[in-house]
């Protein structure tokens, strides 16, 4: 019988390398299918969240439309509930969602199949969030809109079996942010920012990618909305050099402040952080309290995202000074009671009061660019992401005209903030979500 001819080696290694350059192919379209997928699909639950959450919100107000002093007992006893349901169902919806995505994603791999990016825990970060909004808590829908998109861009990626990485995590979460906010180039500066330690080309064409596909999707269904409302109002020089130094210290020393008192809860630094870390409920309870007292005495103004309020005030109108005290205290007790919701929008909030409360020491300067850089100055004292601060507030007011009074309030305001608190409050909070702390806690 003759001998098979055997092909020559030149042609065995083009057909290698022609099978190798198909399998990566498929791959490449793999994941394409599954980032274009993912980011449709989080930007309409993230629309729908938006638009559940507006209502929510609503419910603390009829309450107190039937009886002034409901709140009183529906607040501290939701608040109760919120977390008791929480912590032993839902541990990982805990608290704003941005800290799990950064603790995600230094373990992709191993995470994807983990609490923090899990379908069952997203499902459960959306319902209890909306039901913090409806009792009247001081908390945003941002934080957990990044938690959930990363799950939603998670399970899709593992549905049509593409490896999870860590551009996995930063793309869902930065497009969450875009959504939420109806700001793409927010979500890019966030990912960059706050959810990539390392930063890679792939990751940066995928986070693009997602964001902008996201912010298609919102773009379509919602419309081109300015989310905070119009500001066209500009500074001069002149003003600048006066105002910037005093709202950005100001500012950062103050959000810096927020920032410092929520790490030594979540570390149990203190002697009453450790008290209220023994009696979770007991402590939500009483963070209920204080969000219902302070609801009630200044007519609901501190109630749920602080949105009305804030685009009131950019919008150029004067309010009243006890804005800032009365949002500031709500939204920190929000935030320690540990019931699920973000602080993206309430820090906002806060920021805008604390602008309106300057604004009467600057009367030749526009009322909205102080308010504007007020929330400049507080958002990146709490959260120590100027980048991210100016441009989510430029796109959402097309206030083009003062954007380098913003960057240098932004600038002057993450100086003010690290001197108060080094970490980086996202940053600092995620390490509790790390394997390590998870299996060290009680």
């Amino acid at each position: 019988m003759p001998a098979k001819p055997t092909r020559p080696r030149w042609l065995r290694l083009w057909q290698l390398r022609l099978n190798r350059r198909a399998k990566t192919e498929v791959v490449d379209i793999h994941r394409r299918v599954a980032m274009i997928s993912g980011a449709v699909l989080l930007g309409l639950v993230a629309l729908a969240f938006a638009a559940a959450g507006d209502r929510a919100q609503r419910l603390i107000f009829l309450a107190t439309d039937r009886i002034w002093w409901m709140p009183l007992l529906i607040t501290p006893a939701g608040f109760a509930l919120i977390v008791w349901a929480a912590n032993r169902y839902f541990p990982a919806s805990r608290g704003s969602g941005i800290p799990q995505i950064i603790a995600a994603s230094r373990r992709p791999e191993l995470e994807a199949k983990g609490p923090l990016v899990s379908l069952r825990t997203a499902f459960a970060k959306l319902g209890l969030t909306l039901a913090t909004l409806a009792v009247g808590g001081s908390v945003g829908r941002e934080g957990p809109t990044v938690q959930v998109s990363a799950a939603i861009m998670v399970a899709v990626h593992r549905l049509l079996r593409v490896r999870i990485t860590a551009g996995v995590f930063i793309a869902g979460g930065a497009a969450g942010v875009a959504a939420a906010f109806n700001t793409p180039l927010g979500g890019i500066a966030f990912a960059i920012e706050e959810l990539a330690a390392a930063y890679e080309q792939r990751v940066a064409v995928l986070t693009m990618g997602a964001v902008m596909i996201a912010g298609l999707v919102s773009l379509s269904i919602a419309g081109d909305y300015i989310y905070f409302g119009v500001m066209r109002e500009t500074l001069p020089v002149s003003d600048v050099l006066l105002v910037a130094p005093v709202v950005g210290l100001g500012g950062g020393l103050l959000g810096g402040l927020f920032a410092r008192i929520v790490l030594a809860a979540s570390e149990r630094a203190s002697p009453w952080a450790r008290r209220a870390a023994s009696r979770p409920v007991l402590f939500a309870a009483a963070c209920g309290l204080v969000v219902a007292i302070v609801g009630i005495a200044s007519g609901g103004a501190t109630w749920g995202t602080g949105y009305d309020i804030t685009k009131f005030l950019v919008e150029g109108h004067r309010g009243d000074l006890w804005i800032f005290p009365a949002k500031f205290t709500s939204a920190l007790a929000s935030t320690l009671s540990g019931a699920p919701g973000g602080i993206f929008a309430p820090s906002l909030a806060v920021g805008a009061g604390f602008g309106n409360l300057l604004t009467p020491m600057f009367p030749g300067s526009p009322a909205g660019a102080i308010v504007m850089m007020g929330m400049v100055a507080y958002f990146v004292g709490v959260v120590r992401a100027p980048l991210t601060a100016v441009i989510i507030l430029i796109e959402a007011t097309a206030a083009r005209g003062v954007i380098l009074p913003l960057f240098a309030t932004a600038l002057v305001a993450d100086w003010a903030s690290a001197q108060i608190c080094p970490t980086r409050l996202y940053h600092g909070l995620s390490r509790r979500m790390m394997p390590a702390a998870r299996s060290g806690d009680v």
